[in-house]
């Protein structure tokens, strides 16, 4: 029987959230070079990694003309002007490693970056959705979208393991899409009660979340842990919660008092909070403040599609109220399938952030200096803490508990046997 016009007009869509259905929160063709007048802000972006080592990247910031940024008018290249000055920013203040860091960033850099920010709904610092979603290129753009074919447009520090860090997590995004798509008709499913398209759905979104994981396993072949640690991870880093920049930075000529933003995280990406919302995953005050926090960092469109997901009928419930075994094992599964992503999640972090920072501090206990130069040599600030300023292990396990909490209360007593 065919729904009243009515509701077929109410179905739950990702149109109005610029979400893509080929290409899901990721910006479709970002464009790699901004009008003319913009130049002098290009020249700098592309050069941030060989301008930081050479210590001239400040002094080039410096002496760059203040530009307007109102002849900046399509979507695209508000995007890459927002990257572009990211990258800037990020190299500007961290340019001398955590000991020699500024108060103050330039008003020919704060002004228009703030004036982006502002008409993007992004924080003025480097987010996720800069460094990943809006920053790559195929080299054969008839080619597949995969490593071999994938460049960044704009870099920081690192050499090739920065291109393999936001390339695998681009491809994380990537792999989402199938449930990003379903997401809609689980919404749509519950709402009329049919269980057989819901459960559908929910197997599709499993077996994405499974892709997601095997795209994260990518980041051992692409990414030295050392130099994520030792180089990358500082111009990942905020200020905000952040020991070595307590009192933030003062954006001149935006306004007189320092300002403070989180550095670059996976809290930031929109991918788990719609899977929390949907599947009815709760967190603790703590944790789920941060993760609140973070979706002050995501496109507007994007943080108002995980609002409006958590104001649906309630999943679970619905799964709870169905004699369906299909619909309660999908659930379940999808439940699983969140869950052994974080726990995965939780074995990178401690592979590229906890075990580094062990060694470093031993080899700065024993006074080494050796072929482990550049971890004994890293940040010491944010030893214990992530990029985005959360107590990263302590937090990553939390969420991951609070995932397991979620699932049916049958299974829940099944897995524990």
């Amino acid at each position: 029987m065919a729904a009243p016009e009515s509701d077929s007009e109410c179905l739950f869509s990702l149109e109005p959230y610029h979400v893509s259905e080929e290409l899901g929160f990721i910006l479709p063709d970002p464009l790699e070079e901004l009008p003319p007048y913009y130049q002098p802000w290009m020249d700098i972006a592309l050069q941030v990694p060989e301008l930081v080592h050479s210590h001239k990247l400040r002094l080039h910031i410096n002496q760059m003309p203040l530009l307007s940024s109102q002849s900046l008018q399509k979507h695209s290249e508000l995007r890459l002007a927002h990257l572009a000055l990211s990258a800037m920013t990020m190299g500007y203040v961290w340019q001398e490693g955590e000991n020699d860091t500024v108060e103050v960033l330039p008003h020919n850099l704060a002004v228009p970056y703030w004036e982006v920010s502002q008409r993007l709904g992004l924080p003025p610092i480097l987010t996720h959705a800069d460094a990943v979603l809006a920053n790559w290129k195929k080299n054969d753009p008839d080619g597949p979208f995969d490593m071999e074919n994938l460049e960044l447009l704009v870099s920081l520090p690192g050499g090739d393991n920065v291109r393999g860090f936001f390339m695998v997590t681009l491809l994380v995004e990537l792999a989402a899409v199938p449930a990003l798509r379903n997401i809609p008709t689980v919404i749509n499913g519950v709402r009329c009660g049919d269980t057989e398209a819901v459960a559908r759905a929910l197997e599709e979104i499993s077996e994405s979340m499974q892709d997601m994981t095997d795209a994260l396993k990518l980041m051992h072949d692409y990414v030295d842990p050392s130099v994520f640690y030792g180089i990358m991870r500082i111009y990942l880093s905020g200020w905000k919660d952040n020991p070595s920049m307590p009192k933030g930075i003062v954006y001149e000529g935006v306004q007189e008092e320092p300002m403070e933003y989180s550095g670059g995280s996976a809290a930031q990406s929109s991918l788990l909070h719609c899977f929390d919302e949907l599947l009815g995953v709760k967190h603790e005050e703590k944790s789920g403040a941060f993760l609140t926090r973070m979706r002050n960092y995501m496109p507007p469109g994007h943080k108002q599609l995980i609002h409006d997901i958590s104001l649906q009928l309630s999943l679970k419930a619905f799964v709870q109220h169905q004699a369906s075994q299909r619909l309660n094992e999908a659930f379940q599964h999808c439940v699983q399938k969140l869950l052994a992503l974080r726990s995965y999640h939780i074995s990178v972090v401690s592979r590229y952030i906890t075990v580094p920072a062990a060694r470093a501090r031993q080899l700065r206990n024993q006074s080494q200096e050796s072929e482990q130069d550049m971890i004994s040599r890293a940040p010491t600030a944010l030893e214990e803490r992530g990029t985005g300023g959360s107590g990263i292990m302590s937090f990553l396990k939390t969420v991951r508990n609070q995932t397991k909490d979620t699932l049916l209360p049958e299974t829940d007593k099944q897995s524990n046997r």
